[in-house]
């Protein structure tokens, strides 16, 4: 019983930081171009020596 009055407040601060994290990379721009950087690696840029 002792343990789980220890691991609930953590589980919650741990989602509660996730969450956190999720709702910054959405304000910064982290997911406008999802397919920008998946079909980046097709183009060969390398040009011959």
């Amino acid at each position: 019983m002792t343990a789980l009055l220890f691991l609930i407040p953590v589980a919650l601060g741990m989602g509660l930081l996730g969450l956190g994290t999720f709702l910054w990379a959405l304000r910064t721009g982290q997911f406008d171009d999802p397919s920008g950087a998946a079909e980046r690696i097709l183009h060969d840029e390398d040009r011959p020596l």
